[in-house]
């Protein structure tokens, strides 16, 4: 009842919005433009059917006709960035002033390269990426789909500068320059994703196939979004709408031999008059993973369900987006147990734990979930409106998330959850574009949100009860002057948070576990106390980018970060049944603040690409989770479960990406990156250095990325987009590990060879009817563990002296998609 008032309150406000923005318009709003055009082949001077033409500050996309004409009508008048782009084409971009009708026409070359993409997030108006001195990474939609990956966040692991702690398959998050959890920020749609990100296995809750593309900021983006944006921002732009008077879909079919995942997601949507609507129902379910170590590893299946609907209308007055979604996943997280003698996995089914029985082969295929599993659900509703006033814009975003997650560690009763966490996060962001004066653009803007996490309906406690106000006003200013981009920014953050005492007894029915209040409290345990705290800070950012030419860049930018600390990181003091470990928290921290310098350059020429960039981070007051020893010198034990306790100390970052892409020819492509990240212990918490803890944890290894790519179509035999291509995807040896009571190990190195092929099929009319795409990851079944796979550590018997120990990545697996777009 409370979620469907909710969706009610947002419907009406945005019904309220177009009512009092067409107000609006009538009495202060210049009369609305439109912008046409024609997308013409420089060297033939014929039109290219199917060019798409994009505002992205408007958030409009345009199709061109057989004749290469298109058109957009309704648009706020103002001066915006436009983007024009054709398969086999190099994107062009221009800036074009709207003001009554406007006439712009584009002419594309048949280059080799691409220009520099359009990007959005974290500025104050769509930018080249050449051109923004923050550095930033645009993931296309082809990078997506011509790639293999298990969710959306493995699918930019690739990218130089990003990594993925995993556990398993299903439950990636994600790492940029050796720093990840509360440090990154994850937008939908530029909207910040909530969901318990603190946990170790808690992944992102979105619907992969709905995600059209991607823009991740490396460094600090606190000066946009605030705290948790101290290393970067990750933000997943979900598919455009139609362009107007069309009707567009797209339904998707995918198998994965080594986990027989299968899945599919259906989408359609319209635009007619500027008004858009579009829906999306996904699935995907597989059985455990294997490796040619462990067989198949139980405790990796998952069932996950998806479903989102959008509603936006575009006029004079700018725009306005009404969005919901639904998140629903059912996920198996193993615990690692084996039989001592045979190393087969082993599974728990009563609460002693006494004897556990080995898991038969048919458990291990089967895609049954298991009673011990996590049920994770998110859902989401929120607007996005961006208003013309005078020669000004005013952007809105309003959101509610609701994150319910249930984690079942009673195998005698599973209906009862261990860990039960109900998380209501209300998100707000609104800025003000003050009207260009004299090449200047201002933006200032207040956003931040409030949290409400219910933690005391389960029988484990990791967590207390709490809430959280944030608040942050900023202001950020761009000017360019010729070749010069300039961009400068502060804010200003505040959190306050408050935690609630917790006393537990013994429930008489299940013997678990309960919350107890009032007189009960006598003698009972008393895991957290009222705790009550107001974190702040500034943080701000200065950079320039300078064009030589058409094709050498340079940029230099200099930010400093601030993060709070989250609510495991403060309070925690319980079991963590998704992570099998006792969690220890210190209410004594301050927040971190970071200080990163990044320089860069870019070559760009007919027959290759060059971009280069290092960075230097050094944090204060950054927090590590760190196990502890007890006095035998084993592992320090608390409910059954290793105890690891939070750190606090200062570290240094630095490192840096090498990228060349090289066009010998049109249809050759040879792509090859390395991203460098050394991670330094500057200060460990209370203890003296030594070479033990002198490294960083979960620093990922120098690693680097080759793939040679040929592209080809036959329109004779209907195939077109065709391309077949082989990467070769090497990890160096992880030796800079934290060494401390055990933490961490060193990491062997690897290589996997992929490989791809795909192409669109053609009817009759030349209109692709549907894509195929057939793809291989870990071609030659390496036996390998990432130095980011949580899985790696899930080892009983740590002193066996057989090799192998913890749990190998996923073998080779092959997959099969068809996508129908229509």
């Amino acid at each position: 009842m409370k979620l469907f008032l909710l969706f009610s309150l947002f419907g009406l406000s945005f019904t309220c919005t177009f009512s009092q923005a067409t107000s609006l318009r009538r009495t202060i709003l210049p009369v609305s433009g439109s912008l046409s055009g024609k997308v013409e082949d420089s060297t033939s001077g014929k039109p290219i059917s199917g060019a798409t033409v994009y505002l992205a500050d408007l958030k409009l996309g345009a199709i061109a006709d057989a004749f290469g004409q298109y058109h957009f009508s309704n648009l706020p008048s103002g001066t915006y960035l436009i983007e024009a782009q054709a398969i086999g084409y190099s994107t062009l971009t221009k800036n074009v002033t709207i003001s009554g009708p406007t006439q712009m026409d584009f002419t594309l070359l048949q280059q080799y390269f691409e220009e520099s993409p359009v990007v959005i997030t974290g500025l104050s108006k769509a930018t080249q990426i050449r051109r923004s001195p923050v550095p930033i990474v645009a993931v296309t939609h082809a990078s997506i789909v011509d790639n293999l990956s298990t969710n959306i966040i493995d699918a930019i692991a690739k990218v130089p500068g990003v990594s993925a702690l995993t556990t398993g398959p299903n439950v990636s998050k994600p790492f940029i320059r050796g720093l990840g959890f509360n440090r990154i920020l994850t937008l939908y749609d530029g909207v910040r994703q909530e969901g318990q990100q603190w946990g170790d296995e808690h992944g992102i809750e979105v619907d992969q196939y709905g995600v059209d593309r991607v823009e991740v900021i490396k460094g600090p983006a606190s000066l946009t979004y605030g705290s948790d944006a101290l290393a970067g921002v990750v933000n997943l732009i979900p598919t455009p709408a139609a362009p107007d008077g069309k009707v567009i879909g797209d339904v998707v079919a995918e198998y994965q031999t080594n986990n027989g995942m299968f899945g599919g997601s259906g989408m359609v949507g319209g635009t007619s008059n500027g008004f858009e609507w579009m829906g999306r129902a996904s699935h995907k379910e597989a059985t455990n993973y294997q490796d040619k170590i462990d067989g198949r590893v139980y405790g990796t299946a998952f069932q996950e369900n998806d479903a989102s609907l959008s509603f936006g209308l575009h006029r004079a007055f700018g725009y306005s987006h009404l969005n919901m979604s639904l998140f629903d996943d059912l996920q198996e997280i193993p615990d690692g147990s084996r039989d001592s003698a045979t190393r087969k996995f082993t599974k728990q089914i009563t609460e002693a734990d006494t004897l556990r029985p080995i898991v038969t082969d048919a458990e291990l295929k089967s895609y049954a979930i298991t009673p011990l599993h996590q049920h994770v659900q998110h859902y989401r509703i929120y607007s996005t409106s961006n208003f013309i006033v005078g020669n000004g814009r005013i952007g809105l975003n309003l959101g509610f998330q609701r994150s319910v997650r249930r984690e079942y560690s009673h195998p005698q009763m599973p209906l009862i959850p261990g860990l039960y966490l109900q998380l209501n996060s209300y998100v707000y962001d609104l800025k003000y574009y003050f009207p260009s004066f004299k090449g200047w653009d201002l933006t200032t803007g207040i956003n931040g949100m409030y949290q409400q996490n219910t933690t005391t309906n389960g029988t484990e406690f990791i967590i207390p009860n709490y809430h959280q106000f944030d608040l942050g006003p900023f202001a950020m200013i761009k000017k360019t002057i010729n070749n010069l981009d300039f961009s400068a920014g502060v804010r200003y953050d505040s959190r306050s948070f408050s935690n609630q005492a917790l006393y537990t007894g013994t429930n008489p029915v299940t013997q678990f576990d309960m919350p107890v209040y009032g007189a009960d409290t006598v003698g009972a345990s008393k895991p957290f106390s009222n705790y009550h705290h107001v974190f702040s800070g500034v943080s701000g950012s200065l950079g320039a980018t300078y064009s030589f030419s058409n094709k050498w860049s340079a940029k230099l930018n200099i930010a400093r970060g601030y993060r709070a600390p989250n609510i495991s990181e403060i309070s925690a003091n319980g079991v963590h049944p998704g992570t099998g470990i006792f969690q220890i928290g210190n209410e004594s921290f301050k927040p971190e603040f970071s200080l990163q310098e990044d320089g860069g350059f870019t070559f760009t020429s007919r027959y290759a690409v060059i971009n280069g960039s290092a960075f230097y981070n050094r944090i204060s007051n950054y927090i590590f989770n760190e196990k502890l020893l007890g006095v035998n010198g084993k592992d320090s034990m608390m409910s059954g479960n290793t105890v690891y306790e939070f750190q606090q100390g200062a570290a240094a970052l630095f490192g840096g990406e090498f990228s060349v892409d090289i066009h010998p020819i049109k249809a050759l492509h040879f792509e090859n990156s390395i991203s460098v990240v050394y991670g330094d212990q500057l200060k460990a918490g209370g203890k003296m250095q030594n070479d033990s803890n002198r490294y960083l944890p979960l620093m990922p290894p120098v690693h680097g990325l080759s793939e040679l790519k040929y592209e080809f179509e036959n329109k004779q035999h209907h195939m077109v987009n065709g391309f077949v291509k082989v990467q070769a995807a090497w990890y160096a040896t992880q030796n800079r590990v934290y060494l401390t009571d055990n933490t961490e190990t060193p990491t062997a190195g690897y290589t996997l060879i992929n490989l791809g092929v795909g192409t669109g099929i053609t009817n009759k009319n030349d209109r692709t009817f549907m894509n195929v795409y057939i793809m291989a990851n870990n071609l030659f079944d390496v036996a390998y563990q990432d130095h980011l796979s949580r899985l790696k550590y899930f080892e009983p018997y740590p002193d066996d002296p057989r090799p192998f120990h913890g749990i190998y990545n996923m073998g080779r697996n092959i997959s099969l998609k068809l996508d129908f777009p229509f």
